[in-house]
């Protein structure tokens, strides 16, 4: 038996809702614990499965943790002594590799499985390995664990042949303690690297250049314990704003940093959908059926490969065709067949998917492969006709802080269901 989400299409969401912290700076922020010698606090942390598994991860390793309140998370690695990350943890999340950079920082040695997390593509982590080599470590790849050793990193020039997100995250966090001065080009600009580095600086490393390609990093003896506060996740933050949109709904998403949305938001305002800054966030209104709008993923500050897959959900009711681009990872259209499935027309060509829009979507059962699919299939259920069955659910607990909850609270109508996924 397996889990599923039930929507009832045809509801519009009204109210407010609060973005959670964001998935992808908690995680880089949590291994930064490991550099630090005593409890490290972090605020807005979002309770999703992601953060479950990396905490069990670090108490593997001798970390102590603790929820002090339901978002607040105190981390202990002054009794750090394993520096293995097994296998069955990181498996079950690609951000697993970001222990690598602090352990082999600190304790000058690290053993990590390679990664595993959702089925979008192959996301390798050479520039990773590349870059703590120049800075001096020996690495080994063998039976599918990354050996990493330094008796003392030194600093280097590392260029990244790509802009990883979560490598230049792991080589930040190596080349605090490194000898001297270390420059990462074609580092990535995203938000979540900038609020990693914000925590670091508080604790007391040199760093300049964050949110600029190019970022310098003199290297100092230690580290002092601070207490941070996560910024909010605009993915999940993204993710409502489409789901506004969908449902001719009128929202106010609350706690969204609406600078790290500029790509999606100029898209949705091309489709005609009607924006406002408010106080503490942005209001979503809607009344007519979207226009149809190209979009291309790209880097940040392009538009956020994590939102193409909900973004394409509005598309498919456009007037008109749309050709979206994926640029980033070459598995990301499996949501596609899903989408069709529920009377969507859309062909894969490539890195291209072209859409023709229809008037309406029907309700049909689906099934998940990833994690933004999943919350891709849950806004074409609400706006379906009739009822739709969205399995592997799974995924969409990765990274959403209870999205069936504050889906419900905006109105609609969506129950977890058990469903033999045999059939």
């Amino acid at each position: 038996m397996g889990r599923a989400y039930k929507v009832e299409g045809g509801w519009r969401l009204k109210g407010r809702v609060k973005v959670s912290g964001a998935k992808n700076a908690a995680l880089p922020l949590m291994a930064s614990s490991l550099l630090v010698e005593k409890p490290v606090v972090l605020e807005n942390i979002p309770r999703v499965r992601d953060v479950k598994t990396f905490s069990l991860l670090l108490e593997g390793m001798g970390v102590k943790y603790e929820w002090i309140s339901p978002s607040t998370l105190k981390l202990d690695a002054s009794t750090l002594k394993e520096v293995k990350a097994p296998h069955e943890l990181v498996r079950a999340m690609r951000a697993g590799i970001l222990v690598l950079g602090p352990l082999v920082g600190r304790m000058g040695e690290a053993q990590v499985s390679f990664p595993g997390g959702c089925a979008i593509g192959a996301r390798p982590v050479d520039q990773h390995l590349k870059g703590l080599e120049l800075l001096g470590a020996e690495i080994k790849v063998e039976r599918g664990y990354i050996y990493a050793k330094a008796k003392k990193l030194k600093g280097t020039r590392i260029y990244l042949d790509v802009p990883t997100v979560t490598g230049t995250e792991n080589l930040l966090m190596a080349s605090v303690f490194a000898e001297g001065e270390t420059v990462i080009e074609n580092a990535a600009l995203e938000p979540e690297v900038v609020d990693l580095v914000k925590a670091l600086k508080e604790m007391g490393a040199e760093i300049e250049g964050e949110g600029t390609p190019t970022i310098r990093v003199r290297g100092v003896k230690e580290l002092r314990p601070i207490t941070h506060r996560v910024i909010p996740d605009r993915i999940e933050g993204g993710t409502f704003l489409i789901a506004s949109a969908l449902t001719k709904g009128n929202v106010l998403v609350e706690d969204i940093e609406v600078g790290h949305l500029e790509a999606l938001i100029s898209k949705l305002e091309e489709a005609g959908v009607i924006l406002h800054k408010e106080n503490q966030g942005l209001r979503v209104s809607s009344y007519s059926r979207p226009k149809a709008v190209d979009v291309r993923t790209a880097p940040y500050p392009g538009f956020p490969t994590d939102l193409q897959p909900q973004f394409m959900v509005l598309m498919s009711l456009a007037q008109g065709l749309s050709v979206i681009t994926e640029t980033i990872f070459e598995n990301r259209f499996l949501h596609v067949n899903e989408l069709n499935r529920l009377g969507a027309k859309i062909k894969v060509q490539g890195q291209n998917a072209i859409i023709e829009g229809v008037p309406h979507l029907t309700g049909a059962p689906v099934m998940s492969t990833d994690l933004r699919a999943s919350a891709a299939l849950v806004l074409a259920g609400l706006v379906a006709e009739g009822e739709t069955l969205v399995g592997g659910i799974d995924h969409l607990e990765r990274g959403y802080d209870d999205f069936k909850g504050k889906l419900r609270e905006l109105g609609a109508r969506i129950e977890e269901v058990e469903i033999d996924e045999n059939h």
